[in-house]
């Protein structure tokens, strides 16, 4: 009886044994089909080193045919570039990755056009777009060539002091000028004042803080533009008469854009928020933490950005055009008439307070069929300037408002930040006390409290 009972025990453990490993090896089995088939990753790297930004991820997915993307490089190098690739096939299915030894298949790199060692060639139907490297701004470039088929070009207007595209000094707006050439947008130079008309090529035209007066010849030029379908873009601060540059009036540009209706007041804001101050920034700057409905700034709810030197605007919609307002500055801001004088009294009973409005965007109806003029108005230029617009979230409202302008509103999103620089620098004697602190001191104190517990337990 008893050997009967041990056997059935027996048969009973064995089945459960065997039913516990038939359960794991299926769990497993599970988990590596879902892991073959469903490749996610989580990035916990403070800046998201690893991950493609909210911008690729939108354009990648709003591919409606397959795109392939063919890798060019000797075999002995494929997995350097097969990280980076492969985050681009999991953001869609239509995504396929290949990777070709140019030495094996000389002929299918010349077919491609492909001269050199490590390059992508993006290929979205009929179309192909050569990425120089696998960094996610040539490959991200190579999706935007491939699937916009006009040229934009981007027309900033000179001749009356503006912000130049080629000056690379804190006023100048090289570092702008690079971010559109990232995006696929031609920048270039203009004059109204040789001839007042603007360029039939120009997709957005941009009128970056002039000092001087423009003339009714250029004023009556934008205005056409603007009214036949045009898009464009109004850098412009409060008219200061502090110092050697004073800064004109401009009565007949803000008079064209009040008669579409944006009023610019001349005014100068204060922003006394002591967010800004902890951030580094003085009262002239105006810090915008929140944001109201529009596709401009839609994105950039978790974003702040900075506007120094900036004034006030006030707006309504006309009868042929809708205006609306894109974000303004804080509750502790104010604003002050008083421009010819650095001494700004805060309690002055004239100073208007805030939340005062900085920027609006207004659309032109034409009378035409699918023609939409645009424009945004923007109460302050130096925010653009190379020394702030990589303040945060600036960049971002300057290429998303280009995107707006350009009809591009597909590419407005947030995109990906600069590395952060975590390398840590010490001096000599830092260094030494390091290797004294890690090879001596701590093994030291191991190796005491080691002998202090074996002494009270002996």
């Amino acid at each position: 009886m008893n050997l009967q009972l041990l056997k059935a025990r027996q048969t009973k453990y064995v089945a459960y044994a065997i039913l516990y490993i038939a359960v794991v090896l299926a769990a497993i089995t599970a988990a590596n089909v879902l892991a073959n088939r469903y490749d996610k990753t989580y990035d916990a790297t403070a800046n998201k080193r690893y991950s493609l930004s909210e911008q690729t991820a939108k354009i990648v997915r709003s591919v409606k045919e397959d795109v392939r993307l063919t890798y060019f490089d000797q075999g002995t190098r494929f997995e350097r570039a097969k990280d980076q690739l492969q985050l681009y096939a999991n953001l869609s299915p239509r995504v396929h990755v290949e990777y070709v030894d140019a030495d094996k298949k000389p002929q299918l790199a010349r077919e491609l056009g492909v001269k050199n060692y490590g390059t992508t060639i993006v290929r979205i139907g009929a179309k192909k777009e050569e990425a120089k490297s696998t960094s996610e701004e040539d490959i991200t470039g190579a999706f935007i060539r491939a699937l916009k088929d006009n040229t934009r070009t981007v027309c900033f207007v000179t001749g009356s002091g503006e912000h130049q595209i080629d000056d690379t000094d804190r006023s100048g707006y090289s570092r702008f000028r690079d971010l559109l050439g990232k995006e696929e947008y031609t920048p270039k130079s203009i004059s109204l004042l040789q001839k007042a008309e603007v360029r039939a090529d120009c997709t957005v035209l941009v009128v970056a803080g002039p000092t001087g007066d423009y003339q009714a010849p250029a004023v009556d030029a934008i205005k056409k533009y603007v009214e036949d379908g045009g898009r464009a873009l109004f850098l412009l601060g409060p008219p200061l008469k502090m110092g050697r540059s004073e800064i004109a009036d401009n009565d007949a540009l803000t008079g064209l854009l009040q008669s579409w209706g944006v009023t610019l007041d001349k005014d100068l804001i204060l922003d006394l928020n002591p967010i800004g101050q902890l951030a580094g920034l003085g009262p002239q700057v105006a810090l915008v933490t929140s944001y109201d409905s529009h596709s401009i700034v839609n994105e950039m709810k978790a974003s702040a950005t900075g506007f120094p030197f900036a004034r006030s605007l006030d707006m309504k919609s006309a009868d042929k055009t809708t205006v609306d307002k894109l974000f303004g500055s804080s509750e502790t801001s104010l604003a002050t008439t008083k421009l010819n004088s650095p001494a700004i009294d805060p309690n002055d009973p004239k100073n208007r307070k805030g939340p005062l409005t900085i920027a609006a965007a207004g659309s032109y109806k034409t009378g035409k069929e699918n023609s939409q003029g645009r424009f945004v108005v923007i109460g302050s230029s130096d925010w653009a300037a190379n020394s702030f617009i990589n303040f945060n979230g600036n960049r971002d409202l300057a290429m998303n408002t280009m995107n707006w302008l350009s009809s591009d509103e597909d590419l407005i999103s947030i995109r990906p930040k600069d590395r952060d620089d975590r390398r840590v620098t010490m001096t000599r004697s830092q260094l030494n006390w390091v290797g004294i602190t890690s090879l001596g001191l701590l093994p030291l104190a191991i190796v005491i409290a080691g002998v202090t517990v074996w002494w009270r337990r002996r």
